[in-house]
């Protein structure tokens, strides 16, 4: 094989997005020869701005089994993901999907056991792990620049979303339409990075969802979570929808200073020794570590979903590992029904979480939700 043909589900945003480069040909060794949309008039639209020779389907069954694809970059609601990569994947298909990899873990786990044993290149579109500040934050982190990590904080609160954003779609912010509010439609980036640029996830999650606040939603907007981690360390994550202006922080500090990423710059302040041994061998009641604080120098760069796509496009040719696994996919996901688990009962939740119990408390949202679960 010198060529993956690929089929698209779903011509929303998304979908539309990702079809346009590969229809530019901005994705080497990648064709884009197939959609699926249950709408006629998307697939219509489809043809018409992307050419006859286009295969369309409103199934995406029937496009998994046409033999026309290789793989499937999946771009629906996100309790279709799991489903539909599970069909693809048995059907014998390279699997790209769109975060996040699905509503509950336990739904999520069925998928990547399945992906395990299919032999078949699974991806998950984790486009923020391309952008350089991030990779580079890792790449400091994990060579131990930073020292151990002993506390992480951030705070996302320029997610700003109007009323109007959310009437403009019956299903937004419903229990039965998304699962979840910013936590799971707009966070699972940060959510993910959070765990990939430092490896650690937490043991325990304490959190407080504010739920339709300042707004007429059901689902969460407002998150204020205390997590732990097994070597000591501890975290906070804040996030909103309401705030304006917001700010977009993520700080970690570590036995070797801190690190700050804002405003599209990396700070480092870092420590001339170890904070631990700094401490060891200091007699002085109130000295400090000799600290230095510069701006650490970007690359250009991060392609950000055409790169993702590339990137899993070379797996299937070349067998070159992938940026973001879809099996990561859990992982993020496992932080975020923690913390509206941890809501749900008013207390702690340990890792890994006791899926049964929120696949409950998510069924007695969905039972309430102004939109029918279908």
């Amino acid at each position: 094989m010198n060529t993956v043909r690929i089929g698209i589900v779903g011509l929303g945003n998304m979908g539309k997005g990702h079809a346009q480069y590969l229809i530019e040909g901005q994705v080497k060794g990648a064709v884009l020869t197939a959609v699926s949309d249950v709408r006629p008039e998307c697939l219509a639209q489809a043809k018409e701005n992307w050419g006859a020779h286009l295969h369309t389907y409103e199934s995406a069954s029937e496009m998994f089994r046409s033999g026309e694809i290789d793989g499937v970059l999946l771009c629906t609601p996100h309790y279709e993901h799991p489903k539909q990569a599970i069909e693809a994947l048995q059907a014998g298909l390279h699997v790209l999907v769109e975060k996040p990899a699905g509503v509950y873990t336990k739904q999520v786990r069925e998928m990547n056991e399945v992906a395990a044993t299919s032999g078949r290149v699974f991806g998950i579109m984790y486009n923020q792990r391309t952008n350089p500040l991030y990779a580079k934050l890792k790449e400091l982190i994990s060579s131990g620049e930073l020292g151990e990590v002993r506390r992480t904080n951030w705070i996302i609160t320029n997610w700003y979303r109007s009323q109007a954003y959310y009437n403009s779609g019956g299903w937004r912010a419903t229990w039965a339409g998304e699962g979840g509010g910013v936590l799971i439609n707009q966070d699972p980036h940060q959510l993910d990075l959070w765990q990939w640029t430092t490896g650690l996830m937490p043991k325990r999650v304490r959190a407080f969802c504010g739920f339709g606040k300042h707004r007429n939603i059901e689902v969460e907007n407002d998150v204020t979570a205390y997590v732990e981690y097994e070597n000591g360390a501890t975290g906070v994550f804040v996030t909103s929808t309401y705030e304006a202006p917001g700010t977009n922080r993520y700080e970690i500090s570590g036995d070797r200073g801190k690190i700050v990423i804002e405003n599209d710059r990396m700070t480092f302040w870092r420590l001339r020794q170890l904070e631990s041994e700094f401490n060891r061998v200091n007699t002085e009641s109130f000295a400090q570590p000799e600290c230095w604080k510069f701006e650490v120098p970007i690359v250009p760069g991060g392609a950000q979903h055409k790169e993702i796509t590339q990137d899993w496009t070379n797996a299937i040719l070349h067998g070159t590992p992938l940026l973001a696994p879809g099996e990561e996919g859990i992982k993020g996901l496992t932080i975020s029904n923690a913390m509206q688990l941890s809501t749900w009962i008013d207390g702690w939740v340990d890792l890994p979480i006791d899926e049964d119990l929120y696949y409950e408390k998510l069924q007695e949202q969905i039972a309430r939700s102004a939109v029918s679960a279908g």
